[in-house]
């Protein structure tokens, strides 16, 4: 199965490396994802710059290279980071969203450790430095009173995994103290107002899945911290363990998901269209994956989330690869992972707003749309073959 699996994940990689792989301006040695296919004028000189996309497509080629190296796949990486910084025009550092930096924090320190790669460390520190002292978390841009979960739950992995646990904890205990809803489902975060604070109620994928990554992480490295090496002797006192608190948000965030964001068959079935939305499921998938084969413990719950984390995860990829168009041999994804493919037409974006790019008219044509779908092959790719 895992053959399987991973033939498509390759063809995910083909289709969007033949239709959006591009030198930035070209300049030798750089590698961006053209937003669209076909593309506009303007998204072929990329005029505009959409930081955040960058970085999951870096993220996915770093999928493909773990899962199998090769020098090809290194080097385009390399010539990816080279061309987000130069596009950046000042380095990593220079945005105004916290949560492009974090995505984009999460990709590079899965490819180099902060101990080797000062911009890696740059970016991290200029993340961290933005905390509220207020609130005590991230807003989701400078100069804002909006705190969200896109944001401080990419943080909060980062943070984990570069060794800040603390700051890890008190952006994720944040989320769960205020933003969880009837249910038991991440809303997208509080505005502060003049009257006092107003919740954002909306529920996007990509909130359970970053909560799901964020409480991961912590539970790893406060194991960790602890010695506690069996996880069999973490089941035998789970409660014990400040791991536990966050081993069981995962297991509730999994069934939430299941029971309101899937299909009876276990199908991903959130409605997301394209722009920064046809990201949204790719990246739930991508941490429901992790939770498959990383959850802590062998105890009947942790199985069965596992189990539930998988079958997620493998009957939507199925999904996807079953509504799929084929264009010169090569994959186009659905935006809606039960329906057919569109073809993608030279529609053009329907535009931003506060922020959010809305995206084309037909959603297959957005590089995040095929993102989200590779994403998701990888994923298949990966629990298929029991490797993190």
């Amino acid at each position: 199965m895992q053959e399987k699996w991973s033939h498509r994940a390759d063809l995910a990689e083909a289709a969007i490396t033949d239709r959006h792989a591009r030198k930035l301006w070209g300049i030798p040695r750089t590698n961006l994802g053209v937003v669209s296919w076909p593309p506009s004028t303007k998204d072929e000189f990329f005029v505009h710059w959409h930081y955040w996309w960058q970085a999951h497509y870096l993220d996915c080629q770093i999928d493909a290279a773990l899962r199998r190296p090769t020098i090809q796949r290194k080097r385009r990486i390399k010539e990816t980071m080279r061309g987000i910084r130069i596009r950046n025009i000042r380095g990593w550092t220079v945005n105004r969203y916290y949560d492009d930096k974090s995505w984009l924090a999460l990709a590079v320190g899965r490819w180099h450790t902060s101990a080797r790669n000062k911009a890696l460390r740059a970016l991290e520190n200029n993340i961290v430095a933005g905390i509220d002292t207020l609130t005590g978390v991230l807003p989701w841009r400078t100069n804002e009173t909006f705190y969200n979960v896109p944001t401080n739950g990419p943080a909060a992995i980062m943070m984990a995994r570069s060794g800040r646990l603390a700051q890890a904890c008190t952006l994720t205990d944040w989320v769960f103290d205020n933003l969880i809803d009837e249910n038991g489902l991440v809303m997208d975060g509080m505005r502060m107002r003049m009257h006092g604070p107003e919740l954002v109620r909306a529920i996007h994928p990509y909130c359970q899945g970053v909560m799901m990554g964020a409480c991961l992480e912590i539970a790893d490295r406060m194991l960790a911290d602890q010695g506690v090496t069996d996880v069999a002797s973490l089941d035998d006192a789970e409660r014990a363990h400040d791991a536990y608190a966050y081993i069981a948000r995962i297991r509730e965030l999994v069934v939430a998901v299941e029971n309101n964001l899937a299909t009876p068959d276990g199908v991903i079935n959130c409605l997301t269209t394209g722009g920064d939305g046809g990201l949204f499921k790719g990246i739930l998938v991508r941490y429901l994956a992790d939770v498959a084969l990383r959850l802590p413990g062998d105890s009947a719950a942790s199985r069965e989330t596992k189990k539930k984390a998988t079958r997620l995860v493998l009957q939507s990829a199925t999904s996807l690869w079953n509504h799929r168009l084929e264009i010169d041999g090569l994959p186009v994804f659905p935006s809606d992972w039960t329906k057919d493919a569109q073809v993608p037409t030279t529609s053009t974006y329907r535009g931003s707003i506060g922020g959010a790019v809305l995206g084309s008219f037909v959603p297959e044509r957005d590089l995040s749309v095929q993102l989200s779908g590779w994403m998701l092959l990888e994923a298949a790719a990966k629990v298929a073959g029991g490797s993190s």
